[in-house]
């Protein structure tokens, strides 16, 4: 169990941190104007801070259940993998949708001229676009699910050093999620646009305390 929980101290710690600094963040003026579908803003908000909170808990538990106990197996079969992906995938989706109705029911909080938020927006989302497409031709996406924490074999292949990954080992924490920003500038939403920082900065957590912590295990035991 002890391998289960490494890190997860700083995980959680962190997380408090960055939960309050929503909440502080979300006092300032025009973060919580606007409503959609009777609904505050403020319900939107912590709708959009939640999914990423769940979202990285059940890949946390399911990567390191995995890894260690066969978990995924033991619950799902030969699906296991399916199942994780699955699940995975939803909660995925449902990042940017949420901050899409975050910044529907705050949207115009923020002073931007259409060119300006078209020029922000673009500006996201081109290495946004360049990293999916590369992840997809180059990387694969059972690899970016983290495959190799259920098959073996998938830990012999060569580092990806194509697309996106010949300038930066990290791409998809780097870019993937300027599509967050994009989707904030789109409706020049002050809360979107803090919902996106959340998701940002929180995803640079799991990196340091589940996925790295679990890449040294897998790659360091091969020596």
């Amino acid at each position: 169990m002890q391998k289960l929980f490494e890190k997860q101290g700083w995980h959680f710690f962190t997380l408090l941190i960055l939960l309050a600094g929503v909440f502080f963040g979300s006092k300032l003026d025009g973060f919580l104007a606007g409503s959609l579908w009777g609904l505050p803003t403020l319900f939107w908000l912590w709708l959009a801070v939640a999914v990423p909170v769940l979202h990285q808990i059940f890949v946390w538990l399911g990567w390191r259940g995995q890894l260690y106990f066969g978990t995924m197996t033991r619950l799902f079969g030969k699906k296991d993998f399916s199942a994780f992906s699955v699940i995975f995938m939803i909660l995925f989706i449902l990042r940017p949708v949420t901050l899409v109705l975050v910044g529907i029911s705050n949207a115009e909080s923020l002073s931007l001229s259409i060119f300006w938020r078209a020029g922000l927006s673009l500006l996201c989302l081109i290495p946004s676009i360049y990293l999916f497409q590369s992840v997809a031709h180059y990387f694969g996406l059972k690899r970016a699910l983290g495959i190799d924490h259920f098959d073996a074999d998938y830990r012999h292949l060569p580092i990806v050093k194509e697309g996106i990954f010949h300038y930066t080992d990290n791409g998809m924490y780097l870019f993937g999620f300027l599509l967050l920003w994009a989707i904030g500038f789109i409706f020049a939403s002050k809360a979107a646009l803090l919902a996106a920082a959340f998701n940002h900065l929180y995803i640079w957590v799991h990196f340091y305390t589940v996925e790295k912590p679990d890449m040294d295990y897998i790659y360091g035991a091969q020596g």
